[in-house]
């Protein structure tokens, strides 16, 4: 694996030249495997540091007292993790972050952003200046979850869910990066409930699936109301 590449073809690091990344930012940086299932990021976690997913991917959930959890995100390779922690006050995670398949991460020192003097200022000021795009697309994506979850009733935070993913994709067929467990914590219901549902809106004609795949059968007469995300 190339790391230059890898690192260049991120939207934090594309504007900075190869030599820059391979003179300044390899040297920094630190490899960490991790096995599926393994545990990245606890509540309460101080984050010093940022990753790069070099391989696998990771979720990044809510955890509640009564041991149910909400996932709030997927990630995969050539995504950053942790960057809106490190940009905090406090640095803390309110936050949990597991391994959804075995994985590697490369992690970069928070203070590369934050304090003068470890790189240069001006790759220090290239980055920061595309860690705002990242962290504004990253909230775009929070208000859509948020959208989701605000609809009344299970039928209709699918709908509203599989819309966007159709809108997004400019297609009515499309894949989702959910199992169906994971879709079922994603939308913050039982997974029997939405199995069930699924199966139910099938039969009506409303959708057809297999697996992770989904065809709308009404998209093009729905309204186009969510615009495309950046990835």
């Amino acid at each position: 694996m190339d790391l230059v590449k890898v690192i260049k073809n991120n939207i934090l690091f594309c504007d900075l030249p190869e030599d820059i990344i391979r003179q300044e930012l390899l040297p920094l940086s630190t490899r960490q495997p991790y096995r599926k299932g393994a545990g990245i990021i606890e509540p309460g976690d101080r984050m010093e540091q940022f990753g790069l997913i070099l391989s696998g991917s990771i979720h990044l959930m809510h955890l509640y007292p009564s041991g149910k959890y909400s996932l709030f995100n997927i990630l995969g390779e050539n995504k950053v993790f942790g960057a809106d922690l490190v940009c905090t006050g406090t640095q803390i995670s309110r936050y949990s972050a597991q391994a959804a398949r075995t994985s590697v991460i490369l992690y970069f020192p928070s203070d590369m952003l934050l304090m003068p003097g470890m790189i240069s200022e001006i790759s220090r000021e290239k980055i920061r200046a595309r860690l705002l795009t990242l962290i504004s697309n990253e909230n775009i994506k929070k208000e859509y979850h948020i959208a989701i979850l605000s609809q009344t009733g299970i039928r209709n935070r699918i709908l509203t869910y599989l819309t966007m993913q159709a809108d997004k994709k400019q297609s009515p067929a499309f894949e989702i990066p959910f199992s169906r467990e994971g879709m079922a914590a994603y939308l913050c219901m039982n997974r029997s409930a939405l199995s069930h549902e699924l199966s139910r809106m099938q039969q009506e004609g409303i959708i057809s699936f297999r697996k992770n795949r989904f065809t709308l059968l009404n998209w093009e007469e729905s309204e186009k109301a969510w615009v495309n995300l950046d990835d």
